[in-house]
């Protein structure tokens, strides 16, 4: 056996470094997050062949004093805590006095500071990798920090083969600047590489800046097709924007949360959103979304990995509950009119086609609707057709008519239009046409009445609670002693989820009953998953998901078919219940239900006005 000796200060800063410095990225993570601290309004991004030449962080933050500079460069040397107490609420990005020290490891580091507001007292000090040599002397720099890091690895030849090409080092840097713009809309952010600019990111004094900083992180189109929302509750504040479900991408590459201004990767935020949108995304998408949470330092732990990316939740069954909750409601209150900028000005008077290639309906007078409750045809109940007889007055308005001329008849002043509009035809059996204050609507009317009855019937099971369906014959399930305490944590949570159950042994328990509606499903296998869940999330939607897909298939069954005629009333009562139906855009698989062109997208189809 070889004897136990002190490692030199140079090889375990290189370990350190293994650590917190994977790649050019992660300089420039720790060098941010070091002048976000200082609180910086202006930071500006310098780099040379994807970092690995180069790396200048400069940045207008409170500066280092001098007798300070050669500490910053020490392992273990930080102004951010002092006591062990201050590691149950850390309120700053770093705190571990690792990240200077290390990069000055492995690179040919430039520390220059100015603590004052006299330019010409600033300081720089300079250390090179091999002996970790440092040489301080005077030089001119406004009150703030500069970081540069030269020749990243010069001395760790094997870990710079392992670094990818420039193009692609360059994107992951780029990936980090865009969440520190996002996490800190109030700081402006420059980047270059080789002497040319890559983004700009002004300081955010307005919603309209902070929308342009959305814009120029996801794309216009997602500021266009994204919902923002605000939402306390016991402690725990959640904002942000998130994609509709239309607006979705093969890849989960632009999802980003935050906690306490910290950009994390975190399975059970990453768990949580799925869930919300998994009543409504098609499959094998992926929602764009920008969220962030906000919480007492001391109920969060971020001193669980050295690059800081990962955190624990001291209540992680609330947070998960918490972040699902919120999202789950914001995407139900999505309706036609919060999608479509609805005009309360008269409706289009200029005359229709007249044959019949738009399918226009026979001459009619006095067709009259009003808007539909959400419970008007009840669950799974009448159809369509009975749901039209109910539409019986426009509120005492002048009535809306088709005239023998042909021309569509405009609103009285001070009526709105409905933000589907009103029903002109429909087409192939399949799809019913509309016109709005905007332009053309065109929906799917099978997979919008499949949405509108299965919200009905899920409102229904809701209502009633979840029913327990009892065992002819108790099975009996072996599991671990870390399950039967599970079992009894959440003993309740069982109870609410149908389940009739009770430990046996300390390796055994007994099922005596499940839920009702999932009668036929595998009873051992049920109480397995939901174990795992509280086990992992602390919380469990599987039953809830389980029984969802059921009453999916039921509304799918019972909702009306392809190529069944409608009338004009029954189309209209269709278009009325979606305005009310929570989720309506979408089908139960995720697809969309309806779609919209405006009379400008329809005048340049016909090069209009060219």
């Amino acid at each position: 056996m070889k004897r136990i000796k002190q490692l030199s200060n140079r090889l375990a800063n290189q370990i350190a470094a293994g650590e917190v410095v994977e790649r050019p990225a992660s300089v420039v993570k720790e060098l941010l997050e070091n002048s976000l601290d200082s609180q910086s309004r202006r930071i500006d991004i310098a780099l040379e062949a994807g970092g690995t030449r180069l790396i200048r962080v400069r940045d207008d933050g409170s500066g280092i004093f001098k007798d300070d500079l050669q500490l910053a460069l020490s392992r273990h040397a930080t102004s951010k805590i002092a006591e062990v107490i201050d590691l149950e609420a850390v309120s700053t990005l770093g705190f571990r006095g690792e990240a200077l020290a290390s990069i000055a490891s492995v690179s040919r580091l430039n520390l220059t500071s100015n603590a004052s507001d006299d330019k010409r007292s600033g300081w720089k000090i300079t250390v090179t990798g091999e002996g970790m040599s440092a040489e301080l002397s005077p030089a001119p720099h406004p009150r703030g920090s500069t970081v540069e890091v030269k020749d990243l690895f010069f001395n760790t030849p094997a870990r710079r083969k392992f670094l990818r090409t420039e193009r692609t080092e360059l994107q992951r840097i780029e990936d980090i600047v865009r969440k520190m713009s996002l996490s800190h809309p109030e700081v402006a952010f420059g980047l270059t590489h080789n002497g040319k600019t890559l983004r700009q990111y002004p300081a955010c004094q307005s919603d309209a800046e902070l929308d342009r900083r959305i814009s120029s992180v996801f794309g216009k189109a997602f500021v266009e097709n994204a919902l923002y929302f605000e939402e306390e509750k016991h402690g725990l504040q959640l904002k942000g924007w998130i994609g509709l479900p239309t607006y979705s991408r093969s890849q989960a590459d632009q999802q980003y949360f935050f906690v306490n201004g910290r950009t994390i990767s975190d399975k059970l935020v990453t768990h949580a959103v799925k869930q919300a949108y998994s009543d409504v995304l098609y499959h094998g998408r992926n929602p764009v979304f920008a969220l962030f949470l906000s919480l007492d330092p001391s109920l969060v732990d971020v001193n669980v990995h050295p690059t800081k990316n990962e955190v624990r939740f001291r209540e992680s069954r609330e947070v998960h509950d918490f972040i699902f909750r919120t999202i789950h409601h914001v995407l139900a209150d999505v309706r036609p009119e919060g999608q479509i900028p609805v005009q309360s000005t008269p409706l289009y008077s200029r005359p229709l086609s007249s044959g019949a290639e738009l399918g226009a309906p026979p001459t009619q007078s006095n067709i009259m609707f009003q808007r539909a409750g959400v419970g008007s045809a009840g669950v799974g109940g009448r159809g369509i057709s009975e749901q039209a007889q109910h539409y019986g007055h426009v509120l005492g308005k002048e009535p809306l008519a088709y005239e023998t001329s042909g021309s569509f008849q405009s609103l009285s002043d001070d009526e709105t239009m409905p933000p589907l509009g009103y029903a002109l035809a429909q087409l192939h059996g399949i799809y019913i046409l509309a016109e709005n204050a905007r332009g053309l609507v065109l929906v799917d009317m099978h997979a919008a009445h499949e949405r509108i009855t299965y919200e009905r019937m899920k409102n229904a099971s809701a209502a009633e609670g979840v029913k327990t369906q009892p065992l002819l014959v108790p099975i009996s399930v072996a599991i671990s002693e870390k399950e039967g305490s599970l079992v009894e944590e959440y003993a309740v949570h069982f109870e609410e989820l149908g389940f009739d159950i009770q430990l046996a042994s300390e390796e055994s328990l007994l099922v005596r009953g499940i839920p009702a509606l999932l009668s036929r499903s595998n009873a051992e296998q049920l109480v397995r998953d939901v174990l795992s869940d509280f086990l992992e999330y602390g919380s469990t939607l599987r039953i809830q998901a389980h029984m969802d897909e059921i009453l999916s298939t039921m509304a799918c069954h019972g909702s009306v078919r392809a190529n069944r005629r409608l009338t004009i009333p029954e189309m209209n009562a269709l278009l009325r219940d979606m305005e009310d139906t929570e989720r309506s855009g979408q089908c139960n698989h995720g697809r969309p239900t309806w779609s919209e062109l405006s009379v400008a997208e329809l005048d340049s189809l016909f090069l209009r006005g060219r």
